[in-house]
C-alpha cells in the first residue's frame, strides 16, 4: 500500500484509447513530472505527455481524483492514451522508472478499494462477474452485486444478530436497567428464528444463482448415430463436432454455449452411449455418464432411422436414474424427423430435423423456458461458492442457538457473535466495535 502503482485498466491493445491508471501517494507526482501540472480534480484536461528527458511520448487526456474520493480511496490518476501498444509500453516504461512506481499486481487496483473501505468482497465479487458476464441475465446480477445487493442484505442481517447478542449482554450486563425488560430472552429467539428462515430461503437460491453464473447444463444423449453432434453443429451455426456415418465418431464430450433468453446455456455433446470393447470409446462413454449426471437438462435423442439399439437404450435409463436413482430432468426428442412419418402420439416431446431445419426453433424455445424458470428472478442470489459456505456456517451456529433453549446467556451471546462473525466474512467486514455502539445508544445506559 505504501507503493503507487500502474496498469492498463482498458482492455487489449491496440485500441482506439487505452486508459492507463495510476494510484497510491506518488499518483500527484506521476501527473506532475509527466504531464505538467495537475489538471482541476475530476476534469479531463488535454495535456502533452513527456518522459523524464523531456521526450514527447503522446498527447492525450488526464485526470486526477484526489484520495479518498476515488475508485480505490487513494489518489488515483488516468491517461487516456493512443491506444497503440508501443505507446502504452513506453507510458508504463516511462512511469515505471519514477521512484516508488511499480506494475500493479492482478487485482490489485480492486484489491486497494476493499482496503480502502471503498468497496466490500461481494461488491468485489460482483465486480469481476460483470467483467465476465456473457449474456443479459448474468450482466443485471452480476451488476446488482457490484451495487450493493449482496452486502445491503447481509448487513442487515448482520444487524440484526448484532441487536440480538446486545440484548442478551444487556439481559446479564445491565440487569437492573429499566430499558432491559424480563422477556428479552423469547424475543431473542423470534427474531433468531425469523433470521434463519430468511437465510435458508437465501440459500435455496443457490441453484438458481449457480445458473445465473455458471450456465444452464444440456446434456445431448442417446445411441451413436442418433443425431447429436448434427444438432450441436445446428444450434451453434457452426461446425463444432465432427459428423460421420461411421458409429462412435464423437469420443468426448464437446461444449457451446448459446445465449438464451439472456442466459448462458451450454450443451454438451456426448459419446452414443452402447457396451463397447473398444477402450478410447468407452471412455467416451464414462464422460459422457459424467455429463448426464450433472446436466440441469437431458435431451434424449432417438433416431428415426432405428440407430438407438435396446442396448443404448438399456444404457440411457441407466444413466438417466444416476447413482440415487431419480430421474433426471430431460426432454424425449425425436431426430431425423425427415427419414420417417409422424412419431407415435406421446412417444416423444419435440421432433427434429437437422436437414431441414424443421422443430429447431420449437427446440430452442422450450430451452430457454426451461434455463428461464431454472435460473428465476434477477435478485440478490449467492452467486459465489464462498457464499454459500459463509451462511451454510452462519446457519449451523443460529441451529445451535435454536437447539438449547435452556443455555447460560454468555454462551448464548458467544454462539450469536460467532455466527455474527462467520456472516461478517462475507462483506469482510466485521467489526466487535459495533457492538458497544448497540448497546450504549438503544438502551441508553449510563446516562
Amino acid at each position: 500500500m505504501e507503493d503507487t502503482i500502474v496498469a492498463l485498466s482498458s482492455g487489449a491493445l491496440p485500441a482506439g484509447v487505452a486508459v492507463v491508471r495510476v494510484s497510491g501517494p506518488a499518483a500527484r507526482r506521476v501527473v506532475e513530472r509527466l504531464a505538467g501540472a495537475v489538471p482541476e480534480p475530476r476534469r479531463a484536461s488535454l495535456r502533452r505527455i513527456r518522459d523524464e528527458a523531456g521526450a514527447l511520448l503522446d498527447r492525450g487526456l488526464v485526470l486526477f481524483f484526489p484520495g479518498p474520493d476515488s475508485a480505490t480511496g487513494e489518489d488515483l490518476a488516468e491517461f487516456h492514451l493512443h491506444g497503440g501498444r508501443a505507446t502504452v509500453a513506453r507510458f508504463v516504461e516511462a512511469a515505471t522508472s519514477l521512484p516508488g512506481l511499480r506494475l500493479a499486481e492482478a487485482g490489485e487496483f480492486t484489491r486497494r478499494a476493499f482496503v480502502n473501505g471503498r468497496i466490500d468482497l461481494t461488491e468485489a465479487e460482483g465486480l469481476s462477474d460483470l467483467l465476465a458476464a456473457e449474456t443479459e441475465r448474468q450482466r443485471r446480477a452480476a451488476l446488482l452485486q457490484a451495487e450493493g445487493g449482496s452486502r445491503r442484505l447481509f448487513e442487515e442481517w448482520g444487524t440484526r444478530l448484532l441487536h440480538a447478542r446486545a440484548l442478551i449482554e444487556a439481559s446479564f450486563d445491565f440487569s437492573d436497567e429499566g430499558d432491559v425488560g424480563e422477556g428479552v430472552d423469547a424475543g431473542v429467539r423470534a427474531e433468531v428464528a425469523a433470521l434463519a428462515a430468511e437465510i435458508d430461503a437465501h440459500l435455496r437460491g443457490a441453484a438458481r444463482g449457480e445458473i445465473l453464473r455458471d450456465g444452464f447444463r444440456v446434456a445431448i444423449a442417446g445411441a451413436p448415430n442418433a443425431g447429436k453432434s448434427s444438432l450441436l453443429n445446428a444450434l451453434a451455426r457452426r461446425e463444432v463436432a465432427i459428423v460421420t456415418p461411421v458409429p462412435g465418431t464423437t469420443r468426448d464430450v464437446l461444449e457451446v454455449t448459446l445465449d438464451l433468453a439472456g442466459l448462458p446455456v451450454r450443451l454438451f455433446d456426448t459419446a452414443g452411449l452402447r457396451e463397447t470393447a473398444d477402450p478410447v470409446e468407452a471412455i467416451g462413454i464414462a464422460r459422457a455418464r459424467e455429463a448426464v449426471e450433472r446436466a440441469d437438462l437431458v435431451l434424449w435423442l432417438d433416431a428415426a432411422d432405428g440407430a438407438e439399439t435396446e442396448a443404448a437404450a438399456a444404457a440411457l435409463l441407466h444413466v438417466k436414474q444416476g447413482a440415487t436413482g431419480a430421474p433426471r430432468p430431460g426432454l424425449r426428442v425425436r431426430s431425423k424427423a425427415d427419414l420417417a412419418g409422424a412419431p407415435p402420439e406421446g412417444a416423444h416431446d419435440l421432433a427434429i430435423s437437422v436437414r431441414t431445419g424443421a422443430g429447431l426453433d420449437a427446440l430452442l424455445a422450450v430451452l430457454a423456458a426451461r434455463a428461464d424458470a431454472a435460473a428465476g428472478a434477477a435478485d440478490a442470489l449467492p452467486l459465489q461458492a464462498r457464499h454459500r459456505a459463509a451462511l451454510v456456517e452462519t446457519r449451523r451456529a443460529l441451529a445451535d442457538f435454536a437447539r438449547a433453549p435452556d443455555m447460560l446467556p454468555e454462551v448464548a451471546a458467544e454462539i450469536l457473535r460467532d455466527a455474527a462473525d462467520r456472516l461478517g466474512r462475507l462483506t469482510g467486514r466485521t467489526d466487535v466495535e459495533d457492538l458497544l455502539g448497540v448497546i450504549f445508544s438503544r438502551f441508553c445506559i449510563g446516562k
